[in-house]
């Protein structure tokens, strides 16, 4: 198997059976964001213990990209700290924008977004949950649409 059939194949797993999908009910932070151009709508909700992400959690309906990217980005998150979480957003954030970017060995299963810069289009509906992710997080509005 070629490391395009293996980042398919992570996509495919996360679209049919998202992770860490659902709401919680006590959340420290809630965004939600949308894509018009595709139609993705997520809410984001996150429950903090001090600095770190104790739990995570996400829903909505979007594309197979978007669901994924957003089921990845949540196990990814999960127990790190705001510093952590800005970081690795920065690495997936050039993993999708930089054609030449490598996946950088600490991205585990997020590597696998980087089939998507293939499809400049659809980089928004992997980027969303980021967005959504930072908004929900105190680092900008509580609702993003990405126009």
């Amino acid at each position: 198997m070629d490391l395009k059939d293996l980042y398919r194949d992570v996509i495919l797993d996360h679209n049919r059976h998202p992770r860490n999908f659902g709401r919680i009910e006590a959340a420290d932070g809630e965004a939600e964001g949308h894509n018009p151009l595709c139609g993705d709508r997520l809410r984001l909700s996150v429950r903090m213990n001090g600095e770190r992400v104790e739990d995570i959690r996400f829903e909505g309906k979007g594309c197979a990209i978007s669901t994924a990217s957003a089921s990845l980005m949540t196990e990814a998150v999960k127990g790190k700290d705001r510093a952590a979480i800005q970081e690795l957003f920065g690495k997936v954030h050039a993993l999708l924008t930089h054609h030449d970017a490598a996946p950088d060995a600490t991205l585990g299963k997020l590597a696998a977004l980087s089939g998507v810069r293939e499809f400049p289009v659809r980089v928004k509906c992997a980027s969303l949950c980021w967005h959504t992710l930072n908004a929900a997080l105190g680092h900008g509005a509580a609702t993003i649409s990405t126009e």
